[in-house]
Order: structure tokens, then sequence, then C-alpha cells
């Protein structure tokens, strides 16, 4: 594929991504995807020759690898597991305010549309959520935590999180996210304690700090 081709196929899943994450999967046509992106129609079908599901799906891969990078790079920067957490929060705090609070989590609005009548977008879906919680949970394991006891852990910070996400676009207010990551705090502290990881037990004594900022706008 050339750089043309290549330049149509990221506009078609940045097209797609705004979309369905403002209007959700049935709230968004071919028709629309070919305005916002400004691609010819006849590319869209070369490009993703299985219809609407197959670019759907790109793009929600895509915005999963940009949170999944995001997770890592503060990871490898340094930060314990209730900062990045805090640092997802942050990211997702900024989104809302961005975009008058229509997005935030960009893969939570399509995966509560389908998973009860789209199985392969499910799996896309929960794929990318695994990816984010694989990355939690290992750096839990590495400030101590045993792996099941990790993965466990992960997988609540990210519940909370994701619950937090919503209330945020409902009340149209970045404090639930601020109420997640005190809630992550804690939790990641009763359990280091109770395992005897200590590096991990930090976070319990960090809980005052590292509050979502309330984004410009």
């Amino acid at each position: 594929m050339g750089v043309k081709g290549e330049e149509t196929r990221a506009r078609l899943i940045a097209g797609t991504r705004s979309l369905i994450e403002a209007h959700g999967y049935f709230g968004t046509g071919l028709n629309q995807v070919v305005a916002e992106s400004g691609a010819p129609r006849g590319s869209l079908y070369f490009h993703f020759p299985e219809g609407k599901d197959q670019l759907v799906a790109a793009a929600l891969i895509q915005a999963g690898q940009e949170i999944e990078e995001l997770l890592a790079v503060l990871t490898r920067e340094g930060a314990d597991t209730a900062t990045v957490v805090t640092g997802l929060a942050q990211a997702f705090a900024e989104r809302l305010a961005q975009s008058g609070y229509t997005k935030g989590c960009p893969i939570a609005t399509v995966g509560l549309e389908v998973s009860g009548s789209n199985e392969t977008l499910r799996q896309v879906c929960a794929e990318v959520y695994a990816s984010w919680q694989r990355v939690l949970a290992e750096r839990l394991t590495a400030e101590g935590f045993e792996a099941a006891e990790a993965d466990v852990a992960a997988g609540q910070a990210l519940a909370l999180l994701e619950g937090a996400v919503l209330l945020a676009q409902v009340r149209r207010s970045v404090e639930p996210l601020n109420d997640a990551t005190h809630a992550v705090r804690h939790l990641i502290g009763a359990k280091a304690l109770g395992s005897g990881a200590g590096a991990a037990g930090k976070a319990a004594r960090g809980v005052k700090a590292n509050r979502v900022a309330q984004p410009a706008g």
C-alpha cells in the first residue's frame, strides 16, 4: 500500500473513531464516516472490504493501543500503579472536557451497545480491556503482588475507572474520576498490606495526592 493509501486508511479510521465515540455503533453510518473523513466512498470498501464492522474494529483496536501505550509509558517512567491509574483518569478527563462530555473512554460506548448483539466487536472490546488490565497487573506484580492477586486488583481498578467515566459524563464533572482514583489507592494499599507487597503499600499513604485536574474548557 502506498503513502496515499495509508493516509486514506488512516483518515477513515480517525473519522470512525470520532463518530463512534460520540454517537456509538448504531448512531454511526458509513455515509457519515465518508463525510467525516473526506475519503472517497470507494476507498472505504477498498481498505475495509468487510464493511462497517471491520472498520469499527480497526478504530477500536487503534484507540485501545493508544491507551495501552499511555499506560506503558507511565510504567516505564517509574510510576506506581495508583499513579498510572491517575494518569489514565487524567487522559479520560481531558477527552471529556474537550468533547463537551460526549467522549470519555474510547471503547465503552461501543462495548455497551454491542456486547449482546455483535460477537466480533464484543471480543475486540474485551481484548482491548484485557490489554489494559495486563499492563496494570504487570506493574502490580513488579510492586510485589502475587500474579493472581495482581490480576484481580488490576481488574478492580479498571472497573472503578470505567464506571467513573460514565458518571463523569452524566454529571459533566471530573469528580467521579477523582473518587475512583482515591478508591484505587485505598484498594491497592489495603491489598498490599494483606499480601505483604511493601512497595505497593505506599499508595495507601498518598490518597490525597495526584488528583485529576479539572481540564480547561
